[in-house]
Formats: structure tokens, sequence, C-alpha cells
């Protein structure tokens, strides 16, 4: 008996350009178009959910060495000084109480640094 594949392949066909919404020209509406722009697509969100890390920490030790700075202390003695001291404050919460909360950055600096 012969096999007719031609709803399963609409159905992909159909269910990788529904994934293409919103491309522009002929990606969001060509099949081979779009298959090719989104495995780039995917590549890259798959790459940047990591980067997006780093990029938060970079962004987050400048607040911090801008902030501690400041206060006449670098940034890499700032968390030398917290080590030491076994302060548990990660980077995150210490480059927004550099922003947010200066008063607050500024007694966690001279307890760390006494």
């Amino acid at each position: 008996m012969r096999v007719k594949r031609g709803v399963a392949a609409s159905k992909r066909r159909k269910n990788l350009l529904q994934h293409a919404k919103g491309f522009k020209w002929r990606r969001k509406s060509h099949y081979r178009a779009a298959k090719e722009a989104l495995a780039h697509a995917w590549s890259y969100a798959y790459r940047d959910r990591r980067t997006k890390k780093q990029d938060k920490r970079r962004l987050w030790q400048a607040k911090i060495n801008a902030a501690s700075r400041t206060l006449g202390i670098p940034y890499s003695r700032f968390i030398a000084s917290l080590k030491r001291e076994s302060v548990e404050l990660d980077r995150k919460i210490l480059s927004d109480l550099a922003e947010n909360n200066p008063s607050v950055f500024e007694s966690v600096v001279k307890e760390v640094t006494k």
C-alpha cells in the first residue's frame, strides 16, 4: 500500500514557518530560507544565553569598581578584603547596593577595610 506523506510534510513546514514569524523578507514565508535563518537564530540564542551571564557579571564588576573607587579602594582590593572578612555578598547584590543604596555600600566598604 502506498503511504502518502503530504500531510506530515505540510505540518512540518507550517510549524517551521510559524517559528520564523517576524523575520524579514523571504525568510518568513519561504521554507528553505526560513529553515536556514532559524538554524542561525537558534544557535545564536543558545550561545547568547551563556554570554548574557558573562555580560551581567562584567557590568556588576564595573559598577562595584566605580563605586568603590569613589570611596578610595580599587575593585580588586575590595573583593579581596570581602573574601578575607568572609562577607557573603555576591557581585549582583553589591552592584545593586552601589547603585541604589550608596550609604549601605559605603558601610560595607568601611566594615571590610577597617
